[in-house]
């Protein structure tokens, strides 16, 4: 999700391991192939996610950064949690979450985009929070990850440097670092998430939603000032009242609640990848609505970053066990060889 959205492969290991195994009705279609409209699902939720930064860009056109954010988790918090019930986690971890994710992961990525960085590829470097949330869960979780992960943690982060490299040379390098400061609280909130093992997706984001409007309505109205925000808010258009509902209920409440059921109904290892798709269509749909330039040195970052982030979400062991099907040489089929009595020879 841009929330939470969670969206993306760090999100879904966190979500899936408050809910486990829990529902039998998923055993049945876990870690098999999706149905085609769960495909469809899962890609339209990536061009949800993807196109929702071209709408940033446009209600930062109409906000200050910091009060356009307080304005998007308000969308979502209210009415919201008057009719959801209570979190059921303890309550420092919904302030915590809401902090490192409202207030720091989406008050700088949304400071770093008004500050030059584009669409395009704030989609793109943001998606290092994948690398982030395996950095944070080796240190504060204990998981050490497996080679086949480092090796596209270290594919995916020379992607963001490469294109770190191309927006120096062609914009505020200042703002770059602003996005990928917010990937890193991104991989924070994730591991905290996992922590707190929500056992409602949507009653969680909803609460968490309710932490960061007042704290970034206080920072807006000392960095920002009344009087802009007063501004924006009596000159507010209908650009800026589509981009606030756009933002807040089509990308982080419908796109967290879709990609949700997805991960209830099926393998994180089968739904993650399809987060891959959110840069694509970040950076196509700025291309298309806003017209930015997209290099080739961007264009090899993307490829970088995507790659490496699917190789982080590669099961280990999946592949070989899906050679073994196509071999016969399955457990099953192992199994049955074993139990046959041995054959006469001569």
């Amino acid at each position: 999700m841009t929330a939470t959205p969670a969206a993306a492969s760090g999100t879904s290991s966190t979500t899936t391991s408050g809910s486990s195994t829990s529902t039998s009705s998923s055993a049945g279609t876990s870690g098999t192939g999706m149905s085609a409209p769960h495909i469809a699902l899962a890609v339209l939720v990536a061009a949800i996610w993807g196109l929702n930064f071209v709408l940033i860009h446009v209600g930062l056109d109409n906000f200050p950064p910091l009060l356009f954010c307080a304005l998007r988790f308000a969308v979502v918090a209210v009415p919201a949690v008057f009719f959801v019930g209570p979190p059921k986690v303890a309550w420092r971890w919904v302030v915590a979450v809401g902090v490192v994710l409202g207030v720091v992961k989406f008050g700088l990525l949304f400071l770093g985009m008004h500050a030059g960085m584009p669409a395009g590829l704030s989609s793109l470097a943001l998606q290092g929070q994948a690398g982030f949330t395996a950095l944070f869960a080796a240190v504060l979780l204990r998981e050490r990850p497996g080679g086949h992960r480092l090796l596209g943690l270290a594919i995916a982060f020379a992607g963001i440097a490469l294109s770190a490299y191309d927006q120096g040379a062609g914009g505020p390098l200042g703002a770059f670092a602003l996005v990928v400061l917010a990937a890193v609280a991104w991989g924070l909130a994730n591991v905290l998430t996992r922590k707190a093992a929500p056992p409602d997706a949507l009653r969680w984001m909803v609460w968490v939603s309710a932490v960061p409007p007042l704290p970034l309505l206080g920072l807006s109205l000392l960095v920002e000032g009344p009087e802009a925000d007063l501004r924006a808010l009596r000159d507010i258009t209908p650009a800026g009242l589509g981009a606030i509902g756009y933002v807040g209920l089509v990308s982080t409440l419908l796109g967290f609640v879709a990609w949700s059921f997805l991960l209830r109904s099926y393998d994180a290892t089968a739904v993650a990848p399809y987060s891959l798709l959110v840069p694509v269509f970040g950076m196509s749909s700025a291309w298309l609505l806003l017209g930015e330039r997209v290099s080739p040195t961007a264009a090899a970052a993307a490829l970088l970053v995507i790659a490496g982030i699917g190789i982080t979400a590669l099961r280990p062991g999946a592949s070989s066990a899906a050679a073994a099907r196509l071999r016969g040489t399955g457990p099953r089929r192992s199994a049955a060889l074993a139990a046959a009595p041995p054959r006469r020879r001569g």
